[in-house]
């Protein structure tokens, strides 16, 4: 930040951030995943009536792209890997997007440096068409092994 002083209108510099205050923001994200995760783990989604059944599956029998997302946070928060890939292969591989992501923002907050995530068009569509291919597979009758 840059103060401007009234008298000769010049531009005088401001003290730097400390560390910890410019890592605040990434903790609080961090707290808000891990405080998520602890509820799910806590609250079974396997149990019927805690959660809201997604309401595409309701309506129309299809599977969206983030049908079994909580039972996979459930599984993946109790270290069961297997059974988070199983309920939803793509929530897991969102979960690893989101470390590396994270952990980016953290050395980068940390160093002093500008964080610019900037996904051009190509990985917006790339990942746009990979979730339309997951939920047209995951509903087609060769595609079961996808469901949760």
């Amino acid at each position: 930040m840059r103060g401007v002083n009234a008298d000769s209108h010049s531009v005088t510099p401001s003290a730097p951030v400390p560390v910890l205050a410019r890592l605040a923001v990434p903790a609080g994200v961090l707290a808000a995943v891990v405080g998520a995760f602890a509820y799910v783990a806590a609250v079974d989604p396997n149990e019927p009536g805690h959660y809201p059944v997604c309401p595409l599956l309701r309506v129309t029998g299809l599977h969206c792209p983030g049908c079994g997302g909580l039972r996979s946070a459930h599984a993946f928060a109790h270290g069961d890997l297997v059974t988070a890939l199983h309920a939803n292969a793509m929530a897991v591989a969102a979960y690893a997007v989101f470390a590396v992501l994270w952990t980016v923002w953290v050395v980068r907050v940390a160093r002093g440096r500008p964080v610019r995530i900037e996904p051009g068009p190509v990985p917006l569509w790339t990942l746009g068409v990979l979730l339309l291919v997951f939920t047209v597979v995951r509903n087609l009758p060769y595609g079961g092994w996808l469901l949760p």
